[in-house]
């Protein structure tokens, strides 16, 4: 086929085209089937197995008592943190 390249170049050279003409047909595919696809029906909004978030109120050992300074701490690096 070319004169300067040797079979084994010009063999993977058909391939490599064989494979991108795959490629483009498969993502044409996609494409195509994807333009009519309907969207499915919306999940429920309530999951019965992830239980609701509890209020305020939680249990003792899910929250910390900070010291002073520890807010103090805090506090200063809620100032540093830009609110553009």
């Amino acid at each position: 086929m070319f004169p300067s390249i040797s079979l084994a170049q010009e063999i993977g050279l058909a391939v490599l085209l064989v494979a991108v003409i795959v490629w483009v047909v498969g993502l044409g595919h996609m494409l195509w089937d994807n333009r009519f696809h309907q969207p499915e029906p919306s999940a429920p909004e309530g999951l019965p197995m992830i239980p609701a978030q509890r209020g305020s109120a939680g249990h003792p050992m899910e929250s910390v008592e900070l010291t002073e300074a520890e807010k103090q701490a805090f506090a200063g690096l809620i100032r540093t943190i830009p609110l553009h």
